[in-house]
């Protein structure tokens, strides 16, 4: 059964990369993504760079106000500024925020909901770190900006996106969560042999069951989860520096992998479909392999939201501001 699994996972991945890509993309409809977003709100985490910054940019020329959550000021100055003059859309905001410091999106979060309006959240931020971190808050590094990090962004924001029409919810994950079973007793990955794409996969399965829970739960938001296939980013050379080196010449372009992201953002053809998908190259895809023993129980995938929101509650008590 294992071989059979493999040899699926293995005959999927071609389509991942640009030649992937490429052949999905004469099935588009042009039309979809060809609109007008002005006077709508986009908030994307970690836009300074790789698929943040395209989706930004592509948003931008589409007339959205576009807030961009960064955690280094001088590159995202230079991000909103490239953005700025690309489109000519003066509607770039740029907010300075650690996603893997709770406290701090927290503090973001309530001071952004007294100034601003949200009709789109995309939850792009996110890291590969290949060694066992912690942060000062005693968090796992990727657990805090992946999943954590994300949960409670989202369900922080989700009161100011319940006010508007059409709110939308994009999660980037990857297609690396298809190797993963939800694990809730090692959330940091403090147990065994550490090793930094496990953990990442890990995440990723979380974030899906994040979108899953978070669609059953509020009706009036269409949430998605999607996976941008191997593009070539500023993260995937420094996490996975062999594999870019190998593989540089088939990888998708940031605006490849943007695409699916963008297409969730502003079609109205996305929310046709049913909130909760995971969604690869415009179409939902399944979210286990055939055969695979990755599915997880109700209880477990309950338990995960409730630890999340235990983790949620304690830096909100603790977070100056809120």
């Amino acid at each position: 059964m294992v071989v059979y699994v493999s040899a699926r996972f293995l005959t999927g991945v071609s389509v991942l990369f640009r030649s992937g890509y490429e052949a999905a993309s004469k099935h588009f409809c042009p039309a979809d993504v060809e609109v007008n977003v002005a006077g709508r709100s986009f908030l994307v985490t970690g836009a300074n760079s790789g698929i943040g910054k395209a989706t930004a940019k592509e948003i931008a020329r589409r007339g959205g106000t576009v807030h961009l959550v960064c955690r280094n000021k001088e590159r995202a100055e230079v991000a909103k500024g490239e953005i700025v003059t690309e489109t000519g859309n003066q509607n770039i905001f740029l907010h300075i925020v650690d996603i893997s410091h709770p406290k701090e999106i927290w503090k973001f979060a309530e001071k952004f909901k007294n100034e601003h309006k949200l009709n789109v959240l995309i939850n792009n931020a996110g890291c590969m770190v290949n060694n066992r971190e912690l942060t000062e808050d005693g968090l796992e590094k990727n657990f805090a900006t992946n999943t954590l990090g994300t949960y409670i962004l989202t369900t922080a924001l989700l009161p100011l996106l319940e006010k508007e029409a059409d709110a939308r919810v994009i999660t980037v994950s990857s297609g690396g969560m298809l190797v993963q079973k939800l694990n809730i007793s090692d959330l940091q990955s403090g147990n065994g042999t550490f090793d930094g794409t496990m953990v990442y996969a890990q995440n990723k399965r979380q974030q899906v069951v994040l979108t899953e829970q978070w669609a059953k739960a509020h009706r009036n938001i269409h949430f998605s989860v999607m996976h941008p296939g191997w593009a070539d980013t500023p993260a995937m050379r420094s996490s996975m520096p062999d594999f870019h080196q190998k593989m540089k010449n088939t990888l998708r372009t940031e605006t490849q992998g943007a695409d699916t992201v963008v297409w969730l953002a502003v079609s109205s053809e996305a929310t046709k479909l049913p909130s909760g998908l995971f969604f690869q190259d415009r179409q939902p895809v399944p979210t286990h392999l055939p055969l695979a023993s990755t599915h997880s129980s109700p209880e477990d995938e309950e338990k995960l939201m409730e630890v999340l929101e235990e983790f949620s509650q304690k830096f909100k008590s603790n977070s100056p501001g809120t």
